[in-house]
């Protein structure tokens, strides 16, 4: 991904203008998905430059970067986790979301008080996959298989943690990814919420004035509605939900009175219908909250109480819903009930059954798989009463808090009760010192580093285990995997 073509910052507006010299509208469109450097492409170079892409550390970040845009976990809006990113450690955390049409996602991350600044890279892509009309992206089920490529959309600038993006499109899903520069770490905390993009456009109304919606059949199903109705009472001032350019103040049978405003910031236009009177003129420049007229029943609305109209055009699509667009509900964040004193530690399933790993952090979420009594746990972020948490095999997901016990509670054994016993020695032959030692290695693979070695009678602390092995602690505080059950 890193080592694909990227135009530079001055070479994107030549190639721009050559390209809808060239190609029309099509490629003129195109070039809305050319994008200067993000700042973690910019750091990703930097690191190449440097030589440093190279190394072991290098190649760790890069990976971690890619791994995490590839295995991102599903979050329901709106999503608050407090985590934590090991200085020691190259690491990423990418969350999927899915917001609607019409929404604005934004994205905040603030270092805990008191911690030592760090660079802190986010980055927003857009991610089409095969099942993406139905519900596979939800925060229940398992996340779809990409179709295409994630394609980056937005990026916080350099020194800000924040970014916003209207999202302008149903039918596709948002990866925030969120990771820190080399050596460095923290606390944090991840804010992802969804919010309208446009203002209401009725003064001093909101949600609960809206009482017909998009879609609903008109004229004995002939047509159907292509806006929302919000009803106010005559004379109330109909506001502008946008800034933009008042394409049409006019007459039409259906709407009555009518304004158009051409929405300068997307590639849509306004429609508000039903006024008693416009106070604006074609071509006069608008700002969001200025009073474009009056609410009303003119038009086919005759016989109906007074209410605007409100209706949104998408270049190229039509009417789209929009409501999502002026919807000023935002559901309130989930509270923190977890010990944030876990964060960075390792943990393990308390649970006598074992706990569900999930994929998202709720008790209705996908079930990834069961953990046995004991499972080692690295806990990495915390949201509601759920932990986000690594298995020693990278596998990721959600745990109940609740459901999970510190890992220094275990009993002391030796180190012989917690291999399987050796083989008889051959005919003839006897055990060598070298027999009676047990390796402690890195991690819990047949092929890891030994980190250290003790006696057979040695008094080991279990902390916990994983596929086989036993997470022990020696008398020297040692920390390594013992192959073998206990």
């Amino acid at each position: 991904m890193l080592s694909s073509f990227r135009p530079s910052a001055r070479l994107a507006p030549l190639l721009a203008l050559f390209l809808a010299a060239c190609g029309g509208r099509g490629a003129s469109d195109a070039l809305l998905r050319i994008r200067p450097p993000s700042p973690h492409e910019r750091y990703a170079e930097s690191l190449r430059d440097a030589g440093l892409a190279g190394t072991a550390l290098g190649r760790d970040w890069l990976a971690a970067a890619s791994r995490a845009l590839a295995e991102p976990l599903p979050a329901a809006l709106p999503y608050r986790e407090t985590g934590y990113f090991s200085a020691s450690e190259a690491s990423a955390v990418a969350l999927r979301v899915r917001p609607r049409r019409g929404e604005r996602l934004t994205v905040q991350v603030e270092p805990a008080p008191g911690t030592v600044p760090f660079a802190l890279f986010v980055d927003l892509f857009e991610v089409r996959a095969a099942d993406s009309a139905g519900q596979a992206g939800a925060p229940s089920t398992p996340p779809p298989s990409p179709s295409t490529p994630p394609r980056r959309v937005a990026s916080a600038d350099s020194g800000r943690s924040a970014l916003e993006y209207d999202v302008d499109e149903d039918g596709v899903a948002y990866v925030v990814r969120v990771q820190p520069e080399l050596l460095r770490g923290g606390r944090y905390t991840l804010t992802i919420a969804a919010g309208p993009s446009l203002a209401f456009p009725v003064s001093g109304k909101g949600r609960a004035a809206v009482q017909s919606f998009f879609g609903v059949g008109r004229d004995a199903g002939r047509r159907r509605h292509e806006g929302v109705d919000i009803f106010a009472a005559r004379g109330t001032p109909v506001l502008a939900a946008s800034d933009g350019i008042v394409a049409n103040a006019g007459t039409t049978p259906l709407g009555g009175k009518v304004v158009w405003v051409r929405d300068l910031g997307r590639r849509q236009s306004l429609y508000y219908a039903h006024l008693d009177s416009q106070i604006v003129r074609p071509g006069q420049r608008v700002r969001v909250g200025d009073t474009l007229g009056l609410v009303g029943n003119s038009g086919n609305a005759r016989t109906t109480p007074p209410h605007l109209h409100f209706g949104v055009y998408a270049r190229g699509r039509g009417a789209v819903d929009p409501f999502p667009y002026i919807d000023p509900r935002r559901e309130e964040l989930p509270r923190l009930t977890a010990d944030t004193g876990a964060l960075g530690a390792v943990r393990r399933v308390a649970a006598r059954r074992g706990a569900p790993l999930r994929l998202a952090a709720g008790a209705t979420a996908a079930l990834r798989l069961t953990l046995p009594e004991e499972t080692v746990l690295r806990v990495d972020g915390a949201a509601g009463g759920f932990y986000r948490v690594r298995l020693p095999d990278g596998t990721a997901g959600y745990v109940a808090a609740a459901q999970t016990e510190r890992a220094d509670r275990g009993a002391t054994l030796a180190a012989s009760r917690l291999v399987p016993r050796s083989p008889p020695p051959p005919a003839g032959g006897s055990r060598t010192a070298a027999a009676s030692a047990v390796a402690l290695r890195e991690r819990p693979d047949p092929t890891a580093a030994v980190v250290d070695s003790v006696g057979a009678r040695a008094p080991l602390e279990v902390l916990g285990r994983y596929g086989g092995y036993v997470l022990v602690r020696t008398g020297e505080n040692r920390e390594g995997w013992v192959a073998g059950t206990r």
